[in-house]
């Protein structure tokens, strides 16, 4: 989640110049205020060291507003009096690229469903989708934008392409996008009020011995509140936390499909359908019913070439339309 930082200077000085300098101390304060509401033993520092290049790349991802304007220019010199917002996401601020990021362009047969203002995409596996401050990390939105520009090599601009909702780097599966800014509000609206369906099928190892697993046509329901359970520096990992420790409600009902098996192990085909969208959702919940999913070593599941992760099925409603988009299984 993103969180902001306003300033206020009447400094003549450099743009990354003056970040370096003001937002280590605000980012460090920030952390320890958080820490000691959440009644944390851990010590956090009053500044941190943000690397020049990280600085830079904070300006060049559109993090940063001069007045109000985005500002891509580290060498921007700020005169007179000037007010600075910067919109900090840690866990992407310190990501380092991992190194099996997969290489990926989108083609036409990696387009579900298009029209004049959406575009449905069947997104792979070991692709994040959007771009990072870590730098210039290959992305699926990026992908899209010069899969729409090369087909209409006559525009003199990147077309329009806008990030409605993201899938975990790791998962596959549908994802939507707009190329019209006028449904952005509508499918803002859609999601935000979880007027759409998703459907999520994942493949698990049970953790309890044969006979005390869910059989085919089970259904269950978890509820519980979630939270980030791992420190800052650690690769992001979600659990149960108490609504007053920060704690957000979410919610996944499960329909046990049958048995099947991947990479020889045995596994249960798992419906999952997301009435909330928090992070890590259906991982952490199935992980906490004995079911973590193939390949998801955060969670507890076996060792295996991918997570067995796919987002199936995407339907909503806009501007009187039905949307009912389905991503083939790929394995």
């Amino acid at each position: 989640m993103s969180e902001t930082f306003s300033f206020i200077t009447k400094e003549s000085i450099r743009l990354d110049d003056y970040l370096r300098k003001m937002l280590p101390g605000a980012v460090g304060q920030r952390q320890a205020q958080a820490q000691t509401q959440a009644q944390t033993q851990t010590q956090a520092p009053s500044s941190l060291n943000l690397s020049n290049s990280k600085i830079r790349r904070l300006i060049l991802a559109g993090c940063v507003k001069v007045n109000g304007r985005v500002l891509l220019r580290p060498a921007f010199e700020l005169r007179g009096t000037s007010s600075v917002e910067v919109f900090f996401d840690r866990e992407k601020f310190f990501y380092e690229k991992k190194p099996d990021d997969i290489k990926f362009s989108l083609k036409e047969s990696d387009i579900l469903f298009e029209d004049d203002n959406l575009i449905f995409v069947n997104k792979p596996a070991f692709f994040p989708v959007e771009q990072t401050v870590a730098g210039n990390r290959a992305n699926l939105h990026d992908a899209v934008v010069d899969f729409l520009w090369a087909r209409n090599k006559e525009l003199r601009n990147p077309p329009y392409v806008g990030i409605m909702h993201r899938l975990d780097r790791e998962t596959s599966g549908v994802i939507v996008f707009t190329k019209n800014r006028n449904v952005n509000k509508e499918i803002h609206d859609i999601f935000e009020k979880h007027e759409q369906d998703k459907e999520y099928i994942a493949l698990c190892v049970p953790e309890h011995p044969k006979g005390g697993c869910p059989v085919q046509g089970t259904s269950f329901t978890v509820e519980k509140f979630m939270g980030r359970i791992s420190g800052k520096s650690q690769a992001g990992k979600w659990g149960e936390l108490s609504e007053y420790n920060g704690g957000q409600y979410s919610k996944t009902d499960f329909y046990v499909e049958g048995e099947t098996a991947v990479e020889g192990k045995a596994c249960l085909k798992i419906k999952c359908m997301l009435y909330t969208g928090r992070t890590h959702q259906i991982r952490v919940h199935l992980s906490g019913e004995g079911l973590p999913i193939l390949g998801d070593a955060l969670y507890g599941g076996r060792p295996a070439d991918r997570l067995y992760l796919h987002a199936y099925r995407l339907s909503f409603i806009c501007s009187g339309r039905l949307y009912d988009i389905i991503a083939p299984l790929p394995w």
